[in-house]
């Protein structure tokens, strides 16, 4: 039993590592291909990669002295609106000596099908994202200790030091506020209603308002759960384990959102779609790549070893009905 102890706490350190640097690492990565994006201005295409709390650049810079600026956007964008090339030329300008902003580059893509912002995407989960690591962190500690008073007591103690993070960080610190604001303003760089726009960052409130008290609940449900239920620890890990899955949900949704919700400002109108989650796709001119990236590699780890911590877990509470 003592040996089954120390691999179950070794593996769910491991996993806990691994979740740690999972927060902090690209989970997926996205790339978009045209002629009018050349490989030496765009060696990567126009790529971004996707965290946990945001979408990140993920182009290499292109070096002084490149073509980008006679080439990018020449030709296709000419041929079908003439509003949009003034504006792109200069940002692509701008770009040519300081390297590359493909976030940036992705919501003009987005934006000449009549697409939404890429931040707007996700304003709920990414900046809450970090309290449910910490959630995650604190159930993957209590499902490693063997004991049931240490396990009730690593809990409460860890779920209040979330819940006073959560609430400083959001509420006394004023960070929902400005994430609101921050809403507003990128919805707005395209989209010209302000009335609708500033709705749409009430609801992004109420829902973190929402989200934010129901993981509080959450917490206390956790906490009566193992007091009460002797399996209920198997849920410490089996829900963070699931990791891999929450991701690969919340992201599929997402695309299937802005894929389905397109606007008529675009250049070039094209039927609602469903856009890549996982291979090779094209949309119009352009050629999308849409993959796991190292980031994900850890998600799966943590499901490996918190899977493995499991069943031997599980096999202790089979064999010894009065432990603990």
């Amino acid at each position: 039993m003592e040996k089954q102890n120390k691999i179950v706490a070794g593996l769910t350190l491991i996993a806990l590592i691994a979740l740690v640097a999972a927060y902090f690492s690209p989970i997926w990565w996205v790339s978009l291909t045209a002629p009018n994006y050349p490989e030496d201005a765009f060696p990567d295409g126009i790529r971004i990669h996707f965290h946990f709390d945001g979408v990140y650049n993920g182009c290499k810079a292109a070096g002084k002295g490149s073509q980008m600026a006679d080439e990018i956007i020449q030709g296709d964008l000419d041929e079908t609106t003439e509003r949009w090339n003034p504006i792109l030329e200069a940002q692509h300008v701008e770009k040519g000596a300081e390297g590359l902003d493909c976030v940036h580059e992705m919501n003009t893509i987005n934006h000449y099908v009549g697409m939404f912002p890429i931040a707007t995407g996700a304003p709920v989960e990414k900046p809450l994202a970090k309290f449910f690591f910490g959630f995650f962190a604190v159930m993957m500690v209590a499902f490693a200790i063997p004991r049931k008073r240490a396990r009730l007591t690593a809990l409460v103690a860890g779920f209040a030091a979330v819940a006073a993070w959560m609430i400083v960080d959001q509420f006394v610190m004023g960070r929902l506020d400005a994430h609101v604001q921050n809403y507003v303003a990128e919805a707005g760089t395209f989209f010209k209603e302000p009335e609708r726009i500033q709705a749409w960052g009430d609801n992004v409130r109420l829902i973190s308002q929402l989200v934010i008290f129901g993981l509080i609940a959450i917490m206390g449900v956790v906490v009566a759960g193992v007091a009460k239920l002797r399996n209920f620890q198997l849920l410490l890990a089996g829900v963070p384990a699931l990791l891999p899955v929450f991701f690969l949900v919340t992201y599929s949704a997402w695309l299937w959102f802005f894929g389905h919700n397109l606007h008529p400002w675009g250049a070039f109108t094209v039927k609602p779609f469903m856009p890549t989650v996982f291979g090779e796709g094209k949309v119009a001119q352009f050629s999308t790549f849409s993959y796991p990236y190292w980031g994900y590699g850890l998600l799966m780890l943590i499901f490996v070893c918190l899977s493995l911590a499991l069943l031997i877990r599980r096999k202790q509470l089979r064999e010894s009905p009065a432990a603990e």
